[in-house]
Formats: structure tokens, C-alpha cells, sequence
């Protein structure tokens, strides 16, 4: 059996990878403040499931529609490698609410901490971007993840890669809003910097108490995300889980106690076999790491 050049690179990126993921972030945090980030407030009590939002991110990003058993209409019941943000409905008991799904571009993103090649990075627009060139297919992002985000693209059989919402990071170099909120027809979902949001979301609860959860998730969840959700019922109903504020990259460092005198030791021993193993197949000049 014949082992390709690619297949030869994730096999040895998920070894390196797994003495990594646990050894704390791999990019330096950099200075901007996060209330500058760019970011988006969703108003949960707003929203009328029209998805709207899921139509201009596929138009922007040119993801393929997922339509309903009947073919009829595009409607997506999970995130997916097509589908990066989408509406689902919650219903209970007394209650119901919709609520967006899509990347939450954490303060201090947990996927950044444990992607080992780089592929996901932090930009200074606060947007958790991803590389697919640098990408080894390794899928530690989906395991770090705590709101269960990054989608992989199961159905390609040739370089499959990581998809997730990039908060339209590209549209952000132009100045422009993301796609999802330029096009919410009803203001559920607001576009701004992440302080000015905040400000926004927490004396829309002080002005009507009884509409809200007096909570504005996100803020300081997980250490801070830059999608912020406000709420008419428990945020547990919504998915969207108590994770407490400590950011999870921070939570997960303490391991690296555990696993970094063997990184130490048998990572430089692994590099220099992989390192040889290129320079035998001729492979040296592509070195990706």
C-alpha cells in the first residue's frame, strides 16, 4: 500500500497533535481589547425564524442548500460543512424561542489553543478564521469546542477540510457587517463592536425586565465570546450551555503538566524521524511544520 504524500503529513500531524492539544495556546492572544472587537448581538425575543440570516451566509459564502424531505425548501436541521449558521426552534412546555446557530468567536478560542499546525487563528478583528491549506485534518478543534461548532466535511473523498461561520471576516477588511446581520429583516440580530453591544444588551434587560433573562450570554461566558445571545428562557433550553467564565483554554492547561516532560523528550525524537522519513521521499521541500 502506497502512502500519499498528504496522508503521510496528517498521520504525523496527528501524533504531534496529540501531545500538543493539551500544552496551552499556540498563538500569542495579542493587545487589541476585546470590547473593540467586532461582534454580533442576537435578540432571541426578536427573531422570527425567518432565515434569513441562513440565505445571506450561503449567498456571501457559497455553501450549498440543504432542502427538506420534500425539496422544497432549504432547511437545515444541524450545523454542517454547507451550513455555518441557522435557526432552530426550542419548544417547551409554556414557552418557545428561536435561536441562531454559528461560530461564537470566543474571546480566547479553545480551537486555536488546540489546533497543532496553526490552521485556526485568532485575528485582531476578534474573528476565529481558518486556514485550510495549513489544516492536517487532525479534527481537535470539533474535540475542543465547547459549543460543538467546527463541521467537517465527511462526504469529500479527496482533502477534506474544517468549515465553521468566519464572521464574515473577509467583509470585515472592507469595513462591511456580516452577511447574517446586514440581512435580519427584523433587528434580532445586530452588528457592532463588542463593548457597544454589550451596552446595548444589558439596558435592553434593564428597560424591560420581564421580557428578558437577566443574563447577556457571551459576555463573560467561557471567558467571553463575540456572538451574544439575549434570552426570554433559560439559555439551557437554547443549547447553549453554563460553561462558567473562565475561558476553556485556560480550564485545560493544567494537563499540560501532565503530557509536556514526554512532549519534551519524544517530540524533538518524532520531528527528526518524520524529518528524515520527507528527505528520503523527497518531500523535504514541502516541510509544513
Amino acid at each position: 500500500m502506497t502512502l500519499s504524500r498528504r496522508d503521510f503529513f496528517k498521520a504525523a500531524g496527528l501524533a504531534i497533535g496529540g501531545a500538543l492539544v493539551t500544552s496551552g495556546p499556540v498563538l500569542s492572544k495579542g493587545e487589541t481589547d476585546p470590547n473593540e472587537y467586532a461582534a454580533m448581538l442576537y435578540d432571541a425575543t426578536i427573531c422570527v425564524g425567518c432565515n434569513a440570516c441562513t440565505n445571506a451566509c450561503r449567498q456571501w459564502n457559497n455553501t450549498t442548500p440543504e432542502p427538506d424531505d420534500r425539496q422544497v425548501y432549504d432547511a437545515p436541521k444541524e450545523l454542517s460543512a454547507d451550513t455555518w449558521t441557522m435557526i432552530q426552534l426550542y419548544q417547551g412546555e409554556n414557552d418557545y424561542s428561536f435561536v441562531k446557530r454559528q461560530c461564537m468567536h470566543c474571546i480566547d478560542p479553545a480551537c486555536v489553543s488546540g489546533c497543532p499546525v496553526h490552521a485556526l487563528q485568532k485575528s485582531e478583528t476578534g474573528a476565529v478564521t481558518y486556514d485550510k491549506d495549513r489544516c492536517i485534518g487532525c479534527r481537535y478543534c470539533m474535540y475542543a469546542c465547547p459549543f460543538h461548532i467546527p463541521r467537517f466535511e465527511w462526504d469529500v473523498a479527496h482533502f477534506p477540510v474544517i468549515t465553521k461561520c468566519t464572521l464574515c471576516a473577509d467583509r470585515l477588511k472592507d469595513g462591511l457587517p456580516t452577511a447574517c446581520a446586514e440581512r435580519c429583516p427584523t433587528g434580532a440580530l445586530i452588528f457592532g463592536k463588542r463593548g457597544d453591544l454589550i451596552v446595548k444588551a444589558e439596558k435592553r434587560i434593564s428597560d424591560d425586565p420581564a421580557r428578558y433573562v437577566d443574563h447577556v450570554y457571551g459576555k463573560d461566558d467561557a471567558g467571553g465570546t463575540s456572538v451574544m445571545y439575549l434570552s426570554g428562557v433559560d439559555f439551557k433550553n437554547l443549547g447553549l450551555e453554563d460553561l462558567g467564565t473562565r475561558p476553556i483554554p485556560e480550564i485545560s492547561e493544567g494537563t499540560a503538566d501532565i503530557i509536556l516532560p514526554g512532549v519534551l523528550i519524544g517530540g524533538p525524537i518524532l520531528l527528526g524521524l518524520i524529518r528524515m522519513t520527507a528527505k528520503r521521499g523527497g518531500w523535504e521541500d514541502t516541510w509544513p511544520l
